[in-house]
């Protein structure tokens, strides 16, 4: 067991990826960003991709990241912006903010990553959202996805979650709210956040300080186009179900090492959907952690020593 995991001097190096247009959608070419830390890549290399959940961006793991590459500096550990957040770009339709088009881009990006410098291990945390573009992903059979898929993080999200989580979501995803600082702007998420758990004052700000941007006028707004709600806003109760079940199909064909993470309290991911998905697929390793909800913020020595251990084992 790695303990007392101490912070690298690495820094993320922000690249931007063109994603190619996805026309059956109406999706257009767009840039999404990627901090990309660790070793230069290089062929037969081990990479960590690392992706967050929806209304978050990739700096999120900045703490795990430190803490893998302080065992392992040889890891190339790749955190995008899915499209919409962060650094990356808007787009025009917000019906492309869907999973399906998360999960293409995705193949589309590692696919010409592996062509171009073949990946001996690629292994995948996903926060939420991002852990449902992992499983989509780690579905799939190798011939068809076009690179490695060895290990799968799954961060407090299954194939199943509450309709009335969902429900939660239109309420408050996508609000304009505009603050004075980024100070003010991190208390303000700290209130809505407990599921996050307890966090020292300095870890807060560190964790939410990304997560704004500044307007001309000086103040600071939420980095995520608010439109990235819309499909969730139109998901029809039928719909929702039907995804659910294509879902727990695609669980079910996975076939790599799997690690699920659970806050005790989450409001997301329920014991007998996290009890199930150690019974059947890939029979996840199931880790909970008390005084948590939805989601463990992966930057806890409790949360990421584990994590680090399982990844680099």
């Amino acid at each position: 067991m790695v303990d007392n995991l101490p912070m690298t001097e690495f820094n993320p190096v922000l690249h931007h990826v063109l994603c190619p247009a996805q026309d059956a959608v109406s999706v257009p070419a767009h840039r999404m960003a990627v901090w990309q830390w660790g070793a230069e890549p290089r062929a037969g290399g081990h990479v960590v991709v690392c992706v967050h959940g929806l209304t978050r961006q990739g700096r999120d793991f900045d703490v795990l990241v430190q803490r893998l590459l302080a065992v392992n500096p040889d890891l190339t550990v790749l955190c995008p912006d899915v499209v919409g957040r962060g650094q990356s770009d808007w787009l025009a339709n917000p019906l492309g903010y869907q999973m399906p088009v998360y999960a293409a881009v995705f193949l589309q990006w590692l696919s010409a990553w592996h062509a171009r410098l073949p990946i001996a291990r690629l292994d995948w945390v996903g926060t939420s959202m991002g852990g449902v573009i992992g499983l989509i992903l780690a579905a799939q059979a190798e011939p068809a996805r076009g690179f490695p898929f060895n290990r799968l993080v799954l961060n407090d999200v299954g194939p199943s979650l509450p309709w009335a989580f969902v429900e939660r979501l239109r309420t408050y995803v996508g609000q304009p709210l505009v603050f004075p600082s980024v100070e003010a702007g991190a208390r303000a998420l700290r209130d809505i956040s407990p599921g996050f758990g307890p966090h020292s004052d300095e870890v807060w700000l560190a964790l939410s300080a990304p997560m704004f941007k500044t307007t001309t006028q000086g103040e600071v707004v939420l980095h995520y186009d608010p439109a990235i709600v819309e499909p969730i806003r139109q998901l029809s109760h039928e719909a929702f179900v039907q995804g659910e079940a294509v879902l727990w199909s695609l669980y079910d064909q996975i076939a790599c090492p799997t690690l699920l993470l659970r806050g005790r309290d989450s409001e997301v991911l329920m014991t007998a959907t996290a009890q199930a998905m150690t019974q059947r697929g890939p029979r996840a390793q199931l880790i909970e952690f008390t005084g948590v909800g939805h989601a463990p913020t992966l930057v806890d020595p409790a949360q990421t020593r584990p994590l680090v251990d399982w990844l680099l084992a």
